[in-house]
């Protein structure tokens, strides 16, 4: 052996580490960029639901030590009380921009995170870019869950099954995943359901040839402090969710409503984010212009699955399982959440609407169509040594040439080019739920000489679809 390959080697990997991180900055701010372009300038200056809501009336009363980890609507909601305490920190007549500009930030955080954690699943690099968009290009997205601090949980979700099977190559990469498996834990309860993923973490690496890799081997303990921030954080969930009164009333959903709900918004909503469009094709044509692209994408998977290789093959099933859990136990946990579709005909097929468990069952499901694709398409895109954490050169195992391959390679890209082809036909500013405003900054800018007059009065800023009270000592605060 040359006395300059171990050298070299070093070198060439730390060269790889600087462009798969500025590749990772490139992704955030991009994510980022078309999120916040997406939501439109209405959206985007006017207040959600709990942003507006107990999140902000808490952190006034507590203040942000005493509010981190209560827990509210039966679990704890870390990122969002962080995003709230920063944006009242700022002008309060900037507070709805500066939650719709973090949200879009931490989704940002969140495409790059994809983007690095999935490199052992998803090898080739360009179907890694179109995962790592998955959380922005859902059509659904924009409708409820992008650009607010409220929903935020949902991409906690799409999140974990990447963190906790991530095998990290150094003690850094393991002290990073761990602090975001913390962050998205303690913020979205049902995170607890991908934990039997921590298992692909601890399991050695593997060459392309199936022989263990002896850094692989070595290096096993750094999924310990990943394991022991998911289960701290999931702990802390599940005693948040056992000791906390829960007001929304459980659901009793039939069968019927669970799958026919499931092809008509989740994966109706992955093709057209006007999933009303979808129930009226349905009222008109009947339930197979949704059954057979469905029994289409789940051949696709299916045959994924089969190909694939084994940690490639249980994150599929992870997502996909994950997907149909999220949206089964958003109707068991919450009867407002139940359209009763299995019992809708006619015209009120052509009258349902987005709803947030539909996108974020979505993001699961999109995220496996995409692995699924990738494990298709095969290794031809993958860097040679990239994947090896221990430097050595991979042996290139895709077969060129026979039917079979380049079916199977066909279909991948097919099954890519739909997703990019969909998301771009969504992609551009509809309508939301916040279309309408009302706008957070007009509100307090006209109520200035109010509190100028009187800095003890509270103002009643309305928000999407209920109210703030704002002390005007916040409001006379910067002026």
């Amino acid at each position: 052996m040359d006395e300059h390959d171990g050298p070299a080697r070093t070198a060439s990997r730390r060269r790889r580490a600087v462009v798969q991180a500025l590749a990772a900055v490139l992704v955030a701010l991009a994510a980022a960029a078309l999120a916040w372009w997406r939501l439109g300038p209405v959206t985007r200056s006017t207040t959600w639901a709990e942003d507006g809501g107990i999140f902000l009336r808490e952190q006034l009363a507590y203040g942000a030590g005493d509010t981190l980890l209560r827990p509210y609507a039966g679990y704890l909601h870390l990122v969002p009380r962080l995003l709230v305490d920063l944006a009242v920190h700022r002008p309060v007549e900037q507070y709805a921009l500066t939650l719709s500009a973090s949200a879009c930030a931490v989704v940002g955080v969140v495409a790059a995170s994809l983007f690095l954690l999935s490199r052992d699943v998803v090898r080739p690099w360009p179907f890694r870019l179109v995962l790592a968009a998955v959380p922005v290009v859902l059509p659904l997205a924009p409708v409820e869950i992008s650009g607010n601090v409220a929903n935020l949980h949902w991409y906690a979700m799409a999140l974990v099954p990447w963190l906790f099977s991530y095998r990290a190559r150094t003690w850094w990469g393991s002290g990073v995943v761990a602090l975001l498996t913390l962050a998205a834990t303690l913020t979205e309860l049902q995170t607890v359901l991908f934990l039997p993923l921590l298992a692909l973490a601890w399991w050695p690496a593997r060459d392309l040839t199936g022989r263990r890799a002896a850094a692989g081997e070595r290096d096993r303990l750094r999924a310990l402090p990943v394991t022991v921030a998911a289960v701290l954080g999931g702990t802390l969930q599940v005693v948040a969710a056992l000791t906390t009164e829960r007001l929304s009333r459980p659901g009793d959903p039939s069968v019927g409503d669970v799958v026919r709900g499931y092809l008509l918004l989740p994966f109706g909503g992955l093709w057209d984010r006007d999933v009303a469009a979808v129930g009226a094709a349905v009222a008109r044509h009947g339930w197979w212009v949704v059954l057979l692209p469905a029994a289409g994408i789940g051949v696709a998977v299916l045959a994924a699955v089969l190909v694939a290789g084994w940690r490639t093959r249980w994150t599929i099933v992870a997502l996909v399982l994950g997907a149909a859990g999220v949206w089964t136990a958003a109707l068991v946990a919450n009867r407002s959440a139940n359209g009763r579709w299995g019992s809708v005909t006619g015209a009120a097929l052509a009258a349902i609407g987005p709803n947030r468990y539909a996108a974020a069952a979505g993001m699961l499901l999109l995220s496996a169509v995409v692995v699924a694709a990738a494990a298709l398409a095969g290794d031809r895109w993958a860097p040679r040594h990239g994947g090896d954490p221990t430097g050595r050169r991979r042996r290139r195992t895709t077969r060129t040439g026979g039917a079979v391959h380049v079916l199977r390679v066909g279909l991948g890209w097919c099954l890519v080019a739909l997703v990019v082809t969909t998301a771009v036909a969504n992609a551009a500013p509809a309508r939301t739920n916040r279309s309408d405003g009302p706008e957070w900054a007009p509100q307090v800018a006209s109520s200035v000489g109010v509190c100028r007059a009187d800095p003890a009065a509270v103002l009643e800023v309305r928000t999407a679809p209920w109210s703030a009270q704002v002390p005007c000592a916040l409001v006379v605060r910067d002026r």
